[in-house]
């Protein structure tokens, strides 16, 4: 899937009740296939706008197009089922809901995706990440790397057509670094996925042939 920002503005409020711009992006392009990894410095304005790429956060103006379908326009359901069926997301944070194991995590994924839970599917992707011997373990019952490459299994358990991955190795282990920036590559590469990476790593972002700088093309960075 292509992705096209254009003219997209974020702000928020802060305490005394004034405007803080986030993010002001003229233009940015991600071509169908392209994989590329954006660095930016913390509180740059990163996730916000993976997040408005989503439809989980929206933009206060402009247009954010997916394969030509303009998300920013779109109901909040119908933003809430274009992202389930094709957009896979990598969270900084998780998101894993606590009372249910790694397995069940990846395959919850499926159904918020309309697809029919293929069990074979989801054990294989978590085999992959180094996960065989943790498919019923909660997530307090895991390390927080082992929490990361649940998350990044369940994103890619439908998938999608755009995959965004928010600093998907920041919480893991040199070794398993290599096995989830692989997978998420190959992965993108096997189905013809356009993946954006953000990462502040930049033995990460050296490993594409396109990186980009958020200050670069965000105003408010400036």
């Amino acid at each position: 899937m292509s992705l096209e920002l254009r003219n997209v503005t974020k702000t928020y409020r802060d305490p005394s009740g004034g405007r803080v711009p986030v993010l002001n992006v003229q233009e940015f392009k991600l071509d169908a296939g392209e994989q590329v990894a954006l660095i930016g410095s913390s509180g740059g304005g990163k996730t916000t706008l993976l997040n408005i790429i989503a439809g989980i956060t929206s933009a206060d103006s402009g247009d954010v197009l997916i394969s030509g379908t303009n998300i920013a326009k779109l109901p909040e359901v119908a933003r809430d089922r274009f992202r389930a069926e094709r957009i896979g997301y990598v969270f900084q944070t998780f998101n894993l809901l606590p009372a249910f194991t790694a397995l069940e995590n990846v395959l919850l994924g499926m159904s918020f995706g309309g697809r029919k839970a293929d069990r074979s599917r989801a054990i294989k992707l978590l085999e992959r990440v180094g996960l065989g011997h943790r498919l019923h373990h909660r997530p307090a019952q895991m390390s927080v790397g082992e929490q990361q490459r649940t998350s990044v299994a369940r994103a890619l358990v439908n998938t999608p057509r755009l995959l965004l991955a928010d600093e998907p190795t920041a919480n893991v282990d040199v070794a398993n670094q290599e096995t989830v920036l692989q997978l998420l590559r190959e992965s993108c590469r096997e189905h013809d996925v356009s993946l954006l990476l953000v990462t502040h790593a930049q033995d990460v972002a050296a490993q594409f042939d396109r990186v980009e700088k958020l200050s670069d093309f965000n105003r408010t960075a400036v």
